[in-house]
């Protein structure tokens, strides 16, 4: 087999494919939680604590510049963005658990057929 046919093969399955959907979604919804965290979180929270912006919080320590400020911002936008997904995710599952179970198909006629058959045989005896 030749490296293009493999490589078409590899990539043609079904979890590449799947692998890179995720991921370009995945960046897109990073993309609106961070959006969210940034442009509608963190200014009520900057509010909250009296105007406090985190990222400009740094030390100077000969001439390096330890910003701990920005480490601080970043650790509060994470923790924001692990609840929401874990909010959103769990919505999601809700909503699956509300989903109500699938009827069972009914029995082939054959099986119907015999069923009455054995009835009938049961009250003969």
């Amino acid at each position: 087999m030749s490296l293009i046919k493999e490589f078409r093969a590899f990539a043609m399955r079904g979890n590449v494919i799947d692998l890179a959907v995720a991921v370009i979604i995945g960046g897109a919804f990073g993309k609106i939680v961070s959006s969210f965290v940034g442009d509608l979180v963190m200014p009520i929270v900057g509010l909250l604590l009296g105007g406090v912006d985190f990222s400009g919080l740094s030390i100077a320590v000969g001439d390096a510049v330890i910003k701990y400020g920005a480490f601080i911002q970043a650790v509060v936008d994470f923790l924001i963005i692990a609840f929401v997904i874990f909010m959103a995710l769990k919505a999601l599952n809700t909503m699956k658990k509300q989903e109500p179970p699938a009827a069972p198909p009914p029995p082939p006629p054959q099986e119907v057929l015999l069923t009455e058959i054995r009835d009938l045989l049961k009250k003969g005896r």
